[in-house]
């Protein structure tokens, strides 16, 4: 599925951080997830979703357990989310 028209850069990451941030999530789940909260109107691609998942990592905002994948949101990933201006 092509972007939404209006959809900016870093969107997904921030959706991605703020899903995990609720409960830790494998792809699959976020994905199904990102679908549930746009009702339908944002469908992300494999090509898509893993590749933002693998740059969080290596960020270091998430970590997953290496056994099911699911991804756990780290102190980074929260200072991302809350912003330059909350962190100290």
């Amino acid at each position: 599925m092509s972007k939404p028209s209006g959809l900016v850069q870093g969107t997904l990451d921030m959706l991605i951080l703020k899903i995990v941030a609720l409960e830790p999530s494998n792809g699959w789940a976020i994905s199904q997830r990102l679908k549930q909260i746009s009702k339908d109107a944002l469908g992300v691609s494999d090509g898509s979703l893993y590749p933002a998942l693998h740059k969080l990592e290596r960020r270091g905002w998430i970590g997953n357990d290496g056994v099911n994948f699911t991804s756990t949101l780290f102190a980074a990933g929260v200072a991302s989310l809350l912003g330059p201006a909350v962190v100290s």
